[in-house]
């Protein structure tokens, strides 16, 4: 037995079926269409992963912070965390030996036919049976399968960690979304407000002109229609606004009929600068990508515990106790009863299981490359896009700026020779109305530039680093899963307060 134990240490040292992990080569490219990148450092004066910061915003900075603490699908996915990393510390469990203590007492009756080496002559034994064996267990790992299964539940863990940051980083860069979509609401309704201003003026100067006999009812009209209008137009935002605010509710985890957010007189800030990486970086920056990673090592993991289900699989098996009829004498040396020897198990047919166990194990291995794959490519497709989104809103935003100086500049004449009597009041709506829309176009194109540089961050992982290790958010657990950890008192802990009490 010594010797069979020791011939096994040795082997499941040596030999472990089924091939090993090694990344994937991707093809990254050596720069992005039009932008000449430089070495990652991306925020480094600011705290690790507190990316949206770089806005100086201290409403988003509140915002962003109650949303890790708050949101419920955050919360879930840390559970799904907390489920592998206690399944990966259970898989290794599977290194040690089992022992149990069955305690049993039973009525039984033995065949007086039971096969015996002497004759029984009818004898047979009816009566109580008292068991108190320890029964002891231990699967030797000759071909790496528990080693194998642990390399498996230990990727799961990873990857759901990975999982959690992905989700985290989706979160907050939804709230930053969702938080300058709204801002620029709160700029375009100023705007309108102040055009509504402006043309409450006009129709007074229309009103004026009809009462001095200058003027056409006609004129005045037409002003109470641009006025009427753009107070719809503040009605309309104003709904849009609504539904942000519901949103962003839901993101952090409250009451939408009890959030409100305050809104903003001001105008929208200019986008930040943004340092990047060079694109090999995005493999170790993007959580979804190192998931789709994790997930092909759990599946490579798992090819070799099915070649494993070929070979044969040897336990040391041990059973000892106290046996007898009469719990008297259970304890006696005479109740004294054991057993101790390998149990080895070899597979010699299956109904092809074990074959086909394999081949489904290559096609998951098969399905997470491929996704891994996808994941790669999507990442650059994602920075390329939110690339281009910032250098055309660039251009764009410089080309409205002189629209919107031009369409001022045209209602303000328009206005001066109105009021001369040299132009209708025609062209002091049309010039009106163009300022109007080049004023909200700058506004919303302002927004849009915001938004495009939260989505480049998202793209390039935000401030999450591999190579550094990343804690789990710092979520408020929910009051009902807090009192499950809130065991009450067993049988025990009562019968100590009883004894204590007398």
């Amino acid at each position: 037995m010594r010797s069979l134990l020791l011939l096994a240490l040795t082997t499941s040292t040596l030999a472990q079926v089924g091939p090993n992990y090694e990344r994937p080569a991707t093809a990254s490219p050596p720069k992005f269409k039009g932008v000449t990148w430089r070495a990652a450092t991306p925020s480094a004066h600011l705290p690790k992963g507190s990316w949206w910061t770089v806005f100086r915003d201290s409403r988003l900075n509140s915002l962003v912070s109650a949303a890790t603490a708050n949101n419920q699908q955050l919360k879930a996915a840390i559970a799904r965390f907390d489920q592998a990393r206690a399944a990966a510390r259970m898989a290794r469990g599977d290194f040690f030996p089992t022992a149990s203590l069955p305690l049993t007492i039973e009525t039984q009756q033995t065949s007086e036919n039971m096969p015996s080496p002497f004759p029984l002559n009818g004898l047979r034994y009816d009566g109580p049976a008292y068991n108190a064996p320890l029964e002891f267990s231990w699967e030797l790992d000759l071909w790496g399968k528990i080693r194998r299964q642990n390399e498996g539940a230990r990727a799961d863990a990873a990857m759901a960690a990975d999982a959690v940051h992905n989700i985290l980083l989706g979160i907050q860069a939804e709230v930053a979304m969702n938080y300058f979509k709204l801002r620029t609401l709160d700029n375009e309704m100023r705007i309108v407000r102040e055009a509504v201003g402006w043309r409450n003026e006009a129709l007074k100067i229309a009103k004026a002109r009809v009462q001095a006999g200058a003027g056409s009812e006609l004129e005045q009209a037409q002003a109470e229609t641009e006025v009427a209008s753009a107070e719809a137009e503040i009605s309309a935002l104003q709904a849009q606004r609504d539904q942000l605010e519901n949103v962003l509710a839901i993101l952090i985890g409250t009451s939408a009929s009890g959030f409100n957010v305050s809104a903003s007189n001001g105008g929208i800030s200019s986008p930040p600068s943004i340092p990047t990486g060079m694109p090999s970086d995005l493999l170790e920056r993007r959580p979804d990508i190192s998931q789709a990673e994790r997930a092909l090592e759990a599946a490579t993991a798992r090819i070799g515990v099915a070649k494993a289900q070929f070979f044969p699989s040897i336990k040391l098996m041990g059973r000892g106790g106290f046996q007898s009829g009469d719990i008297d004498i259970l304890f006696e040396p005479t109740s004294l009863m054991w057993s101790l020897g390998p149990s080895i198990s070899v597979p010699l047919f299956s109904g092809n299981k074990n074959r086909w166990n394999l081949t489904k194990s290559k096609a998951v291995h098969d399905e997470a490359l491929a996704n891994y794959r996808q994941a790669f490519l999507g990442a650059l497709a994602d920075v390329e896009s939110s690339l281009s989104s910032i250098r055309n809103l660039g251009i764009q935003a410089e080309s409205q700026g002189r629209a919107r100086t031009s369409a001022e500049k045209a209602a303000q004449l328009a206005k001066t020779r109105y009021e001369a009597g040299t132009s209708p009041y025609l062209d002091v709506i049309e010039a009106n109305r163009t300022t109007l829309t080049t004023q909200r176009a700058t506004a919303q194109i302002a927004g849009q530039r915001l938004i495009a540089t939260v989505g480049l961050i998202k793209a390039i992982g935000g401030g999450w680093d591999q190579k550094v290790a990343v804690p789990m958010p710092a979520t408020i657990p929910d009051p009902v899963a807090k009192n499950l950890d809130q065991d009450k008192p067993g049988f025990f802990s009562k019968v100590k307060g009883w004894l204590s009490k007398d």
